[in-house]
This record gives structure tokens, sequence and C-alpha cells, in this order.
């Protein structure tokens, strides 16, 4: 059985998946998009790994990228499955329209948890919504994904869940006590500091204005909330912070590169993702918090974060789950973190536990169960 996987790039936290995915199966990856997608930090670029596979090159043409020679590979390869993810307004509805015409299996694969209400996705839902049902099988990120498919008119029997995973092992590794000392000296952090961190993109999506207001309420002298990444709403962030009197007590630690990032999460006492609804959707997953909780750091999402919608962040076990855009409950949760050592030993333990469901082995396994679907 030949496979063609149709995705835009690939990030540093799919190498392995698609490595494993290679090693069951005979599979061509196809990649329509340089790394330049507006929800991927580009200076984490676009990576490869031991498996077979081309980046296409491609045009933009009124905001969606054209790869010519998409269409060939697919009807020429002799493919017996094609599996694509939802992005690719050219890609996706040329890989459904080469598998219908070929009569041969088409798999989706979607992280989608709601209704996207930007004009252009209320414009192109009819056909989103009609490739959601025609498909053979679509894999999803968590429970909460094959649910909303379901209200949409899917067959629950052709939705399977592929929890959405990191590589444990890398993010697990041991942070010496060197490491931890350098990267807190360098970000002028006391020793009695108790960190608070987000790790990402500064974007609007993020309600990171959200958090820093939150963070304004905290009577607690020794926390310290770090904000790693960079982003357009970086500028903007700093001005809130230095209007509220913050600057002693947050850092803006800039770019933070995949392979420093563990570093980061063993110096934080809690991670926290405060994302927002948009009209661009929801955050699909948050895989920084797959990513803290491999160094056993509890973990404070919204209700908007896919991370907390499917299930891996547990309130209470691992970390909090608040309401988007409240402020209070926010800092609430982050007051209970700071002020309580015993509750973070017992959250921190929790989140190790938890994030081991969600390996990379779990989630091949997953498409392994859509395509012995499709292949009858």
């Amino acid at each position: 059985m030949k496979i063609a996987f149709i995705t835009n790039f690939c990030p540093h936290y799919r190498v392995k998946t698609f490595e494993l995915l290679a090693r069951r199966y005979d599979i061509d990856f196809y990649f329509f998009s340089a790394g330049d997608d507006w929800y991927y930090q580009q200076a984490h670029g676009a990576r490869s790994g031991r498996f077979h596979h081309q980046y296409l090159r491609g045009v933009r043409v009124a905001g969606t990228r054209i790869t010519p020679g998409l269409p060939a590979k697919l009807f020429r390869g002799g493919y017996d499955v094609y599996i694509k993810c939802i992005n690719g307004r050219f890609a996706l509805p040329v890989t459904y329209l080469a598998a219908r015409l070929r009569r041969k299996p088409f798999v989706l694969w979607t992280g989608v948890w709601t209704r996207l209400q930007s004009p252009v996705h209320r414009m192109l839902f009819p056909l989103t919504r009609a490739i959601y049902r025609g498909a053979d099988a679509v894999v999803v990120y968590g429970e909460h994904v094959r649910q909303y498919l379901v209200r949409e008119g899917v067959n629950a029997g052709r939705v399977f869940v592929a929890p959405h995973a990191v590589d444990n092992e890398f993010y697990r590794r041991d942070v010496s006590p060197e490491e931890r000392r350098a990267l807190t000296g360098s970000l002028d952090l006391p020793p009695s500091a108790v960190c608070i961190l987000y790790l990402g993109r500064l974007e609007p999506i993020k309600g990171l204005s959200f958090l820093i207001d939150a963070f304004a309420r905290l009577d607690n002298s020794d926390a310290f909330l770090v904000l790693a990444g960079d982003g357009s709403a970086g500028p903007e962030l700093r001005q809130q912070v230095e209007r509220l009197g913050l600057s002693s007590r947050v850092r803006f630690a800039g770019y933070v590169p995949p392979e420093s990032a563990p570093a980061f999460y063993a110096i934080a006492s809690a991670l926290v993702l405060p994302s927002v609804s948009m009209p661009t959707g929801k955050e699909l997953w948050g895989l920084v918090v797959n990513e803290a909780m491999n160094q056993g750091v509890p973990v404070i999402a919204t209700s908007a974060v896919g991370a907390a919608a499917g299930g891996l962040v547990r309130d209470g076990a691992n970390g909090f789950i608040v309401p988007e855009r409240d402020e209070g409950a926010l800092a609430q949760a982050m007051d209970r973190l700071t002020g309580d050592s015993a509750l973070r030993k017992t959250l921190s333990a929790g989140a190790r536990a938890a994030v081991d469901e969600w390996s990379n082995e779990r989630m091949v396994d997953g498409f392994g169960r859509a395509i012995d679907h499709v292949a009858g």
C-alpha cells in the first residue's frame, strides 16, 4: 500500500511523527509551504528527517499558495491512500479531487474544533463541510474535534483520534542546575523568584494582554512573569507592562529556539496559555502544554485552548482551566500556584503522568487506525 501525505511543511515538532509513520508505511510526504505560515514562528524553520519527502515550489496568488507541481505528483504517483491536512485552499481541494477521480480513499487530518468566522472562512465553509462529510476517514487532534465534526454531520465511525503529541523524550531531558542558573541569571531573576512562563508567539490570539492585567493583580512579590517569544504584539505588550508599573517583575526573553525551550520550562513554576477566540478560530491545541508538562510544569490554560478542551489539561489534576478573557479567574489561578508549593508539587506529578498518554507512538497509532479503516 502506497500513501501520499500532503501537508504544508514539517515543523520541528513533527519530525519524529513523520519518521514513525515512514517506518510503518510506504509513504511520500509532499510539503506545499516553506514554513512561512502565519501561525508559525518562522525562525524555527521548516525541517526534514528520515522520511521520503519533497518541498514543492509555489507562488502566492491573492493570499493562496499555488503549487503547480502537486496535481501531477498526486495523479501519477500510483497512490492507494491520500492523507491531507486541513490547511491549503489550493492543496486541499486538489488532493480531494485526485482521490475522488482515482477512486482512492481520502483521509483528512484536522485540529479545527469550531466554525471559523472570518469572511473567507464563512464563504468557503460549505466546501469545507462537504470535504468533512465526504472524507473516507478523518484523523483529529483530540476528542473535542471529534465531537465538533459529529455535530457537523460527519459519521462518528469515520473519525479517529490521534493524540496531538511532541517528542516527549526531547522535552523531558534533564536540565542541569548550571543551565538553570545560567538562564535565571540571563533573565535577571532573583533566587527566590517564582517564575510564571508564557512561551510562544506574541500575537493577539494568545490573549497576553489579559495575562499581563491578571499578573498585575498578584500580591506575591516573588512572582515574576517571563514572556518568551516574539511577534507583532510585542511593542504594545511592553507599553502595557510599563503603564502598569510591572517592569521590575516582567521579563521579555525574546525568541527562544526549540532546543532551548526545555531550560525555560525547567525554571518555571507554571506555564500559562491565555489564548482567546478570534474570527480565525481558537487555539487548535497549544503544543507548549505538552512540552512544559514533560518538565513537570503545571499549566494554566483558558477554555479556548485545544489542549484544555481535548483533555490534556485537567483542572485541579495537572493545572487549571479558566474562562477566556477573564483576568480575575486567571489571577486567582496564578495566585494559587505561586503561593502554594505543595500544590505545585502535586500538579507537577499530574502533569508528567498525563503527558505520557500523549506520545508520538499513540499519535501514529491513530493514523494507523484510520488507514486500516479506509484500506479495508
